[in-house]
């Protein structure tokens, strides 16, 4: 910054005062440095994954066309990541009158503050910087924000002590969207904004001026204007008024992840594993943890409006290395494997994270959670292994054979015990989800095999890990899950 120009005067010999750069709105800035990035072949937003193909593209046309845009979609589908990742499109430095709190252009300043400092001060002008992250401005829309909030409002003080009229514009406190001239202006879940505040908004993004106190002020801002929604907020907690809406240049409407590998590569991203000791996620744990969240999206008793956020399946792996973690460190273990049982200790990062229907309410959210986690097991056992016969498996389990599989018994033990189960291990090797010899990850490989059939109502599995023989329907207890699965053991 030190190289930067630091008048007026310099700044006009320099490669800023260039006609072509000098008076570029934020919105030609954006498209020119997008362009660049196009032409370059890069990837748009890095660290956004699964949009390459939908999202993406709608978000090139916008910016191309210089439009204000709306990002449209359920929590958690990323919305406010690619709001955040626009700075990266930003020039790294931006000349600005010194002390201007509206980022004045040097060149064509629009406050009375830098009208008057360029009369006086011509070529001496003190020149200001910003980097791109300081041209960002982001607010959470709240029914109590107020046009004070968002435009300004007219501060006493500061009349008193300039010795101003409070209709002079030097004795205004501007807001955040005049603080965001020459940025971005970023607006999160725009309908729970009260509609006077949005025909503030509109006026201002249409006409340029806004009266405070009663005070007419024109303020030509330059901003690029950017908002989030969620799609039930149009008619649960507000609208969107309709001149707004209508001013808004483009509606992007973002999703979740279409395939389990996409969600699993977000997660993968997301999550936080990488702990003091080494940490082995086993690739079918990840699977079955990233189709919990598949699972719960197209259930009929969690409400769909409210969706069920990528966060769910990030939280959920957090949790159960952490289950895991704790585990090995109990038993003197030396790295961290996580197996099925981790997963079902990992059951408050998914009860917290979706919103039940009412049938939902009368089966509980825990219930509806390990359903979700035994259906989620399957698909991905079926996945791995098609129609691979376990009749000889099930047959111990029907003859008598019980088994116990908790989530603090050691490594070694848990494969013991599962040595004893005729077939099992045969099906982990068959299936090749575990190197030969990988004592850990074939636990886990083991369990989930078990898992499969506890869905498919072939075994049962209390809820304290016991699998045994499968319940008969009319052997059903209250409180017993669809698979059989009962309170105790």
């Amino acid at each position: 910054m030190s190289l930067l120009p630091e008048t007026l005067g310099a700044l006009k010999a320099s490669p800023f005062g260039a006609p072509e750069r000098a008076l570029r709105s934020v919105k030609d800035e954006l498209r020119a440095n997008l362009l660049a990035r196009l032409a370059c072949g890069g990837p748009l937003f890095p660290g956004v994954i699964g949009y390459d193909e939908t999202v993406m593209p709608q978000m090139v046309n916008a910016i191309l066309s210089r439009h204000n845009f709306i990002l449209l979609g359920l929590r958690g589908q990323a919305k406010s990541r690619i709001l955040r990742a626009l700075t990266s499109l930003l020039d790294d430095a931006l000349p600005i009158i010194a002390g201007s709190e509206v980022n004045d252009n040097p060149f064509a300043p629009i406050s009375k503050y830098g009208r008057t400092l360029l009369t006086e001060a011509g070529d001496d002008t003190p020149i200001g910087w910003l980097d791109r992250s300081t041209r960002y401005v982001e607010k959470l829309a709240t029914p109590d924000v107020t046009i004070a909030d968002i435009i300004g409002d007219v501060d006493p003080i500061k009349a008193a002590r300039g010795g101003h009229l409070l209709s002079d514009e030097l004795t205004i406190h501007y807001g955040m969207l005049p603080r965001a001239n020459r940025g971005i202006f970023a607006l999160n879940e725009l309908p729970d904004l009260a509609g006077k505040v949005q025909v503030g908004l509109f006026n201002i993004m249409q006409e340029g001026d806004v009266q405070i106190k009663g005070y007419p002020v024109r303020l030509a801002l330059d901003v690029e204007l950017c908002f989030t929604a969620n799609p039930e907020d149009y008619t649960a907690r507000g609208k969107i008024i309709t001149p707004l809406k209508d001013r808004i240049g483009s509606e992007i409407i973002t999703h979740y992840p279409e395939t389990v590998g996409l969600g699993m590569a977000i997660t993968a991203q997301e999550a936080w594993v990488n702990r003091g000791i080494r940490v082995r996620v086993p690739d079918f744990i990840a699977e079955v943890i990233e189709r919990v969240a598949f699972e719960a999206r197209v259930d009929k008793r969690i409400d769909r409006r409210s969706g069920v956020s990528q966060r769910m399946p990030i939280s959920v792996l957090e949790n159960v290395v952490s289950n895991a973690e704790r585990r090995a460190l109990e038993m003197g273990e030396t790295e961290v494997v996580p197996r099925i049982a981790d997963i079902y200790a990992a059951l408050p990062a998914i009860t917290g994270k979706i919103e039940l229907e009412y049938e939902g309410e009368l089966i509980g959210g825990q219930a509806i959670a390990r359903e979700l986690i035994r259906r989620a097991a399957d698909a991905t056992f079926k996945e791995r292994a098609g129609n691979i016969n376990t009749d000889e498996i099930v047959m111990w389990f029907d003859s008598g054979g019980a088994l116990q599989v908790s989530d603090d018994v050691s490594t070694d033990a848990i494969h013991k015990g599962f040595e004893t189960v005729p077939g099992l291990l045969r099906v982990v090797r068959d299936t090749a989800m575990a190197p030969r010899g990988d004592l850990p990850v074939t636990t886990a490989a083991c369990e989930l095999v078990l898992e499969a059939l506890v869905a498919r109502r072939k075994i049962s599995r209390s809820d304290t890990g016991q699998y045994g023989r499968a319940v008969q329907e009319q052997r059903r207890r209250p409180g017993q899950d669809m698979f059989g699965g009962g309170l105790s053991a």
